[in-house]
């Protein structure tokens, strides 16, 4: 097996007080200015980018089945790594929410599918730092197009 294309991404986003990372099968990240306590997979609000938003080269490399996708969330310090897969069924057309899935559900803000990790599973020395409007999340999307 070897890696046939790379692309990534860089979306920036703020904590919020609100913030719990408790949800059982998702992590999100909103371009949203609010957060209710209900929105417990939301570990980043305000963000810069939406799937809408990611480059044509990123799409194409995260539509596939064969693609491997990271997730570095790096904030206060800390830095956690979300691991998943992308598919062609991926529509990439949200404008407010990149979702990371554990279950294989696809949506148009679905942008990881069988992660290994949803928001409960998160280092809490991240989450706790997230829970300020003052702390910054930067989270790097890589895709790899793995080939046999």
């Amino acid at each position: 097996m070897f890696v046939k294309r790379v692309a990534y991404e860089v979306v920036i986003a703020r904590g919020h007080p609100n913030i719990k990372a408790t949800h059982k099968s998702t992590i999100e990240i909103t371009k949203d200015h609010y957060l209710t306590p209900r929105g417990d997979c939301i570990i980043g609000i305000v963000a810069n980018k939406a799937p809408r938003d990611f480059s044509n080269e990123f799409k194409q490399v995260v539509k596939s089945s064969k693609s491997l996708i990271l997730a570095i969330l790096i904030g206060g310090g800390f830095i956690d790594v979300v691991v998943g897969y992308g598919s062609e069924n991926l529509t990439l057309n949200d404008d407010e929410k990149i979702i990371l899935r554990k279950s294989t559900y696809i949506a148009p803000n679905t942008v990881m599918i069988r992660a290994n990790k949803a928001a409960k599973d998160l280092r809490r020395d991240l989450v706790n730092y997230l829970k300020s409007s003052e702390a910054k999340l930067v989270t790097v999307l890589i895709a790899l197009r793995i080939e046999d």
